[in-house]
């Protein structure tokens, strides 16, 4: 069961007189996440379930699915025909005049915007104001437990370890003169992955140029294979398969020789900066208690590479929120793709990933940022510079 009172409470001090959830064939999985409906029953009819600043929920269902909401507390209405929908739905909406929906004005943050645009023409024909949920789903979805916490700082250890693991075995092929592809190294990480209780996810395995493409995927047919004098890229997330657990998500470098080249210590050094500066901000503001947003940590990454000179080969956000949805549904450290100008809230966790992409080849590294009540920290290992994998 959702936490009813705690979501009235947030509700009121936000001066939102209700939450309207919406789905319709299961187009929104953040309702489904947020009251616990488990995936259960077709939903091939449209519901709803309002849950007001004060009183009693209320839910709306078809009468061939009238038991879809039953695991939810508050009064039912049913309805077979739209026109029975369209009278129906004042009464459950009667007493509140601004409401939230999983709506985004202009889209401005599309993980939220998932009601179709017609229905909240059907609530704003009922005279209601629509107002964006998503700081609501920012406290309600996307903020950990502490046991989620723990799954996240265990995961971690283990993709630590498999990723030492992985630089070494592409060192001692390369020593041994045999290359192993792209792909191969991916299969390999991911039976580690396996074996460990983790969900064998799709680890980005690159070496240049494909490390230049930010979502480059190694494929069996046409995967590159890694050589002496590659610079190779891992970006490798997961977590544990049981129910709840939630993602840990990094970018390290390593290059097949002896001494990294000038050329790419230099492009790392820059990323390396504006990662730092991105995570200083974070944590000096929780420290001190400031509010800060996504796209402000996006700002604190992208003017360290824009001072630098590389501003336009920085081609995506700064970081994304972790949950157990690999890209969660919390606040996003962008002013790029989108202006998240959601708040940074306690007990949520998010990636920090700047990335400098030439022609010749492409740099990233990535840290996973927590947030607790009165500090921020950095999750796992922190790179430094690249490693030289065959010193």
């Amino acid at each position: 069961m959702p936490d009813i009172k705690a979501i009235q409470s947030e509700l009121r001090a936000s001066k939102i007189d209700g939450w309207l959830f919406y789905d319709h064939h299961r187009r929104d999985p953040i309702a489904n996440t947020i009251l616990k409906l488990g995936g259960n029953g077709l939903a091939s009819r449209r519901w709803f379930y309002f849950i007001p600043s004060k009183g009693e929920p209320r839910k709306l269902v078809h009468r061939i699915e009238a038991g879809m909401l039953d695991s939810l507390d508050g009064r039912k209405y049913e309805y077979s025909g739209w026109e029975e929908l369209h009278k129906t739905l004042p009464k459950l909406l009667s007493g509140s005049k601004t409401i939230a929906m999983q709506y985004s004005p202009e889209n401005n943050i599309p993980y939220i915007g998932l009601v179709d645009a017609g229905t909240v023409e059907l609530v704003r024909k009922l005279k209601k104001k629509v107002v964006s949920s998503a700081n609501l789903v920012q406290k309600f979805e996307a903020s950990w437990s502490n046991e989620q916490l723990e799954s996240h700082l265990d995961a971690g250890k283990i993709v630590d370890r498999v990723r030492q693991n992985a630089f070494s075995r592409a060192a001692a092929f390369v020593r041994e003169g045999k290359p192993i592809s792209e792909y191969e190294l991916q299969q390999w990480i991911a039976d580690q992955f396996r074996v460990n209780g983790l969900k064998p996810e799709a680890t980005i395995v690159a070496v240049q140029p494909n490390n230049g493409n930010p979502h480059y995927e190694p494929k069996a047919d046409g995967s590159r294979p890694i050589r002496a004098g590659d610079l190779l890229l891992l970006d490798m997330w997961t977590k544990f398969e049981r129910a709840g657990s939630v993602f840990y998500d990094i970018t390290w470098m390593g290059y097949l020789g002896n001494r990294v080249p000038d050329t790419y210590a230099k492009i790392f050094r820059i990323v390396r900066q504006a990662r730092d500066n991105a995570v200083e901000f974070v944590k000096e503001a929780v420290a001190d208690g400031r509010a800060i947003h996504g796209w402000e940590v996006d700002r604190a990454a992208r003017e360290t590479i824009r001072k630098a000179g590389y501003a336009k080969y920085f081609v995506h956000r700064t970081g994304h929120s972790i949950g157990e949805n690999i890209h969660g549904n919390g606040a996003n450290m962008d002013g790029l793709e989108t202006r998240d100008d959601r708040k940074i809230i306690p007990h949520t966790c998010f990636s920090i990933e700047p990335g400098i992409y030439l022609p010749d080849f492409g740099i990233r590294s990535e840290v996973n940022v927590y947030v607790g009540e009165h500090e921020a920290r950095v999750t796992g290992a922190v790179q430094d510079e690249i490693l030289a994998l065959l010193a």
